[in-house]
């Protein structure tokens, strides 16, 4: 069973991003505060789950957490401000939309940026470490699944009911027959052959800001 607090305290917010490596589509992040004594014996790192668990958890989340919010980053502003802040900065925009704010953060991976003076300790692979942040990867997975779903409607030959924009062998030889939609994005590589990239807003790892902690 995954760990119920990191900083014991009792509004502690967990956060995880879904979709950062899609050549399509947005990159959707949640944000989660659960009760203290909140226990579940399923739930755990979204891509370690099936999609019928995903969903059947993503209710059962929804209705015992204090609160939660989920954010979807379109795949314009990925291409003007690149994958890594478009994470941080739907991470961010989640947080600031729960009630009560938390009064301490935990995210998954190693990269973060300090949002109103509040604590945070990024983890890595913390959506298999703490229930919070496996309730926010649930929740980012489920509610990025159901914008690729409803946009495969209108471009069916790119299978986005299936691969959700991740970079398949079919996807990218239907990008190949079919070129580009306006879901795509343009900044990153599309086909393995391709040579040329925009970088106009890519900000380096060495030009992020520090972190804060990291575990």
């Amino acid at each position: 069973m995954l760990l119920n607090s990191f900083s014991n305290c009792g509004y502690e917010a967990g956060t995880d991003e879904a979709g950062r490596g899609c050549l399509a589509g947005p990159v959707t992040a949640a944000a989660v505060i659960l009760p203290q004594h909140f226990e579940s014996e399923t739930l755990n790192d979204s891509k370690l789950l099936t999609e019928k668990d995903r969903n059947a958890l993503r209710p059962l989340i929804e209705r015992h957490a204090m609160c939660y919010a989920v954010t979807h980053i379109d795949h314009t502003i990925i291409d003007e401000i690149n994958i890594l802040n478009a994470s941080i900065r739907a991470m961010q925009e989640c947080i600031q939309k729960l009630d009560p704010c938390p009064l301490y953060i935990i995210v998954d991976g190693n990269r973060f940026k300090p949002l109103n003076d509040i604590p945070y300790t990024c983890i890595i692979k913390g959506d298999g470490k703490y229930l919070s942040i496996a309730a926010a990867s649930v929740l980012a997975k489920t509610y990025r699944d159901d914008f690729m779903n409803k946009i495969h409607l209108e471009f069916p030959m790119y299978n986005w009911k299936n691969n959700k924009g991740y970079p398949t062998l079919e996807h990218r030889e239907a990008i190949r027959k079919y070129g580009l939609t306006k879901y795509h994005r343009k900044s990153f590589r599309q086909l393995p052959e391709q040579t040329e990239l925009d970088f106009s807003g890519f900000v380096s790892d060495r030009e992020s800001v520090p972190l804060q902690t990291t575990l």
